[in-house]
């Protein structure tokens, strides 16, 4: 998966720790934090505060380095993602509209989605969920760095969420993975019949995103390798 998951699924404990790293510059680079200046604003112990950052470490959610008289810390992308989606969340409880906007490159994958894609027991839910059969194939963008950033707060878009079960066959399981309605634009062409397909099991990284449509999205875009390519969600 593109994030561990530990870091889907931090506690509110550790996403006040975050939190507060966050807004003592943490964001942007390592600063430098107490453990009893860090227990304070969390109103909490020292120690408490110390086996926050502590487990933070442990899972991927911080880079921490411990020095004589203090900590020096960062959030790592995972732990910058946890906090993205939480603001989503809470973008969708007081504001109206919330949309995730990405933009990329289109490149070429593996040829991995065009296989498991056509597989019947993914092809079966498509038809039922989505209503409609994939093209046989995903397209695949290269996000920029800040929509790398911001892909964290796809998990928010419940309400535009589809799941996909995982099975097995007589010879291996498969695994699940979730579509979010999607709009892809490039240029003065617009599709809105797509979907953002994110796998539980993907070599793919969080740099990189898949897209599945009833059409050919090349085709119908007039896209190729290269072609700047803009994704919105939430619209649907």
């Amino acid at each position: 998966m593109a994030e561990t998951a530990a870091a889907s699924t931090v506690g509110n404990d550790g996403l006040a720790a975050l939190k507060q790293v966050a807004l003592d510059g943490g964001l942007s680079g390592r600063t430098k934090i107490s453990c009893a200046g860090l227990g304070e604003r969390l109103d909490t112990s020292a120690q408490t505060a110390s086996r926050r950052l502590q487990q933070l470490d442990d899972t991927g959610l911080l880079d921490r380095e411990v020095l004589s008289d203090g900590q020096r810390v960062a959030l790592t992308d995972d732990g910058a993602a946890a906090l993205r989606r939480e603001y989503a969340d809470y973008r969708r409880l007081f504001e109206e509209n919330t949309t995730l906007t990405l933009h990329g490159t289109v490149t070429s994958g593996m040829g991995e989605g065009r296989h498991y894609i056509s597989l019947s027991g993914y092809m079966t839910q498509f038809r039922e969920r989505l209503g409609y059969e994939p093209f046989p194939g995903t397209l695949n963008v290269d996000l920029t760095a800040e929509s790398v950033r911001a892909r964290g707060e796809l998990g928010a878009l419940k309400a535009d969420a589809t799941p996909i079960d995982g099975w097995e066959d007589d010879d291996r399981t498969f695994g699940p993975a979730t579509c979010y309605a999607a709009r892809a634009e490039a240029g003065d062409a617009t599709y809105g019949g797509a979907h953002v397909i994110v796998p539980e099991r993907t070599h793919h990284d969080a740099t990189q995103l898949e897209l599945i449509a009833p059409v050919e999205l090349r085709d119908t875009l007039g896209i190729d390798d290269g072609d700047a390519l803009t994704v919105r969600l939430g619209e649907a």
